[in-house]
């Protein structure tokens, strides 16, 4: 059974950034990005990579961790209330769309994963670069993000091969494949067994140079805004 793929996640950054008031270029010039890349992203016709993807929660004060709470439609003729945001209230009982289930799901703090996530109901985030996340859980009011990561061959957390910084401490074991980690001004190999942590806000990028895909667990603490 395949892993569920949640809605495109542009919808949910479109969200939150009308909630904060903050225009397509202001946001473009705030990540350092074009307004036409945001755009893209927004209607589903790109996908960011993890360095635009981390930049962009941060920029609007969002956890990476509530892009994943949209995977399932509102069922029709059910009511929910929205919390977030001027105006917020019931949800109409005729086709939710996806904007609406993604406002709802992200509106319930309450929402788990688990306890048992088996294999083929994990949610899972397709990023560019070549790189997918696997939720593999949520307790409520935890702060983190808990991901089975996978990097295809010649995939990177940055197309562009800039270094990321976002908040949290970043922890990750590597099950398979070969991995290359630019941390600061050195660089490590992680093969399988090899572990890593280190503060997030450490200047890193992530990329597979190998012909086979490399994947580990990720968990990385602190990261709600």
């Amino acid at each position: 059974m395949s892993p569920v793929v949640v809605p495109p996640v542009g919808a949910r950054i479109r969200q939150a950034r009308l909630e904060r008031g903050t225009s397509l270029r202001a946001l473009a010039r705030e990540i350092g990005v074009s307004a036409s890349l945001v755009s893209q992203i927004e209607t589903g016709k790109s996908q960011p990579s993890v360095s635009t993807l981390y930049a962009i929660t941060t920029a609007l004060g969002i956890s990476v961790e509530s892009l994943f709470d949209a995977r399932e439609r509102v069922p029709e003729g059910v009511r929910r209330t929205v919390r977030a945001g001027a105006g917020a209230g019931p949800l109409p009982a005729s086709p939710i769309t996806v904007t609406h289930a993604l406002a709802a799901f992200a509106a319930d703090p309450e929402r788990r994963i688990g306890p048992l996530v088996d294999a083929g109901g994990r949610e899972t985030l397709e990023l560019d670069s070549g790189v997918v996340w696997e939720r593999l859980g949520r307790v409520p009011g935890a702060e983190a993000d808990f991901l089975l990561v996978t990097y295809r061959p010649g995939g990177s957390s940055s197309g562009s091969g800039a270094l990321m910084r976002h908040a949290g401490t970043e922890y990750g074991y590597l099950t398979s494949g070969e991995l290359i980690l630019t941390l600061g001004f050195e660089e490590h190999t992680l093969r399988p067994g090899d572990s890593v942590c280190f503060e997030s806000t450490t200047p890193h990028r992530y990329r597979n140079d190998g012909e086979v895909p490399a994947v580990g667990v990720w968990f990385v603490s602190g990261d709600v805004q």
